[in-house]
């Protein structure tokens, strides 16, 4: 159930994760590419503060997760694709695959989850 005191900006979100995210929100991260490895655990949490849908595509043999907010697709993670050390080209399209929190974080260490939302509600101005 999304929380009832944070209001979905795009661009101050993407902004937010953009300071939340590092070696300990996924082993992948890197300064020049702060979103490599962050879209399993990001879309989790954006479910969970936000609501919407967690969506994932398929992509050389791996999930890509993403989310669905307002009925309106959020690949909030994209610019792992196109940051210098990208590990991947974008999507030719996405899937949507309607997949579920639990699934994006089948594999993600709790406290890379557990990470990210402090540090997310604290750019975002809120607390956990």
């Amino acid at each position: 159930m999304p929380s009832d005191s944070v209001e979905f900006d795009e661009a101050g979100v993407r902004m937010a994760l953009r300071k939340a995210w590092s070696i300990e929100t996924a082993q992948q991260w890197s300064a020049e590419n702060p979103a490599n490895g962050q879209c399993n655990v990001t879309a989790a949490l954006i479910h969970d503060l936000f609501g919407g849908e967690v969506l994932r595509t398929r992509m050389e043999g791996i999930w890509h997760y993403y989310n669905r907010i307002n009925g309106v697709r959020m690949d909030l993670t994209d610019s792992q694709f196109t940051d210098p050390g990208a590990r991947f080209d974008p999507p030719d399209g996405y899937d949507d695959d309607l997949s579920s929190p639990e699934a994006a974080l089948q594999t993600i260490p709790q406290s890379e989850y557990d990470t990210l939302k402090s540090r997310l509600l604290q750019e975002l101005g809120k607390s956990a």
